[in-house]
């Protein structure tokens, strides 16, 4: 009976190994050719997505590249079933000039276009994009330190300091319409550039917090092939440890990200 009991605990244990596996290259299999999870780390793309935001971005919309794969491993060039993005897609992508860092920013500029922002409004092609002011974006201050934060005012909430940000609704010629953050119009190099010139196989992105981020204006355009996936569901928001239920930001869950 020994003997038996021993036989059957190492065909169990080789069944749950068997197992494992499985699950781990079903995951693999789906992380790498249909949706990848990600967290949104800074507050770049605010008020589309806060800090606290977990995405499911989708791997094949622009067809494959090494970076669809864990690690980035060299095993072709370019992409292969590619599609094309379009304007106003917010995308994930690699940034070469920061250690091949994961970035997620919106696609303002196409091939062969030129970019410039001017008095803190983009123009593609000379042509500025439309902007509709709507109600101010108000949030507590971060850190507690109004002095290092961008805002265009501060306000008192009871006796919470908050700090208030002009709010637009930005219109992209193809009709894109999201929102976007302008908190220090004028006052950085941000609201007021040269004129960029967008090269064949590459993409000029910035983010949705024009004030706080750091985009092509100024790691320059990003190629094609270092593009991940494009941004298409927020399934969980929490303004701490995704483990912490009491902190989750429930109307955010399942939105889909414009």
């Amino acid at each position: 009976m020994a003997r038996s009991d021993s036989g059957d605990s190492s065909e169990s244990f080789g069944e749950l190994v068997k197992t494992v596996i499985y699950a781990l290259l079903i995951a693999l299999i789906f992380r790498v050719f249909f949706f990848q999870p990600f967290s949104i780390p800074s507050s770049s793309m605010k008020s589309t997505l806060l800090i606290g935001d977990y995405l499911f971005v989708s791997k094949y919309a622009y067809g494959y590249s090494r970076h669809s794969m864990p690690f980035s491993p060299p095993l072709f060039e370019g992409r292969i079933w590619e599609g094309q993005p379009e304007r106003g897609d917010v995308i994930v992508f690699k940034n070469r000039r920061d250690g091949n860092k994961d970035y997620i920013k919106r696609l303002m500029g196409l091939p062969g276009e030129t970019i410039q922002v001017i008095e803190g409004v983009v123009h593609i092609d000379d042509v500025p994009v439309g902007l509709r002011r709507i109600e101010d974006f108000i949030e507590p201050v971060e850190g507690g330190s109004y002095r290092s934060q961008l805002c265009s005012d501060y306000t008192m909430v009871g006796e919470e300091r908050m700090c208030v940000k002009e709010q637009y609704v930005e219109t992209l010629p193809n009709g894109v319409e999201h929102l976007i953050l302008n908190t220090d119009r004028n006052r950085t190099n941000n609201d007021n550039t040269r004129k960029y010139v967008v090269p064949e196989g590459q993409y000029f992105f910035m983010g949705d917090n024009r004030d706080n981020s750091s985009d092509s204006r100024k790691i320059g355009p990003v190629p094609f092939v270092d593009l991940i996936g494009r941004a298409e569901l927020i399934f969980l928001s929490s303004e701490g440890s995704p483990l912490s239920f009491w902190e989750w930001r429930f109307n955010r869950f399942l939105n889909w990200i414009d």
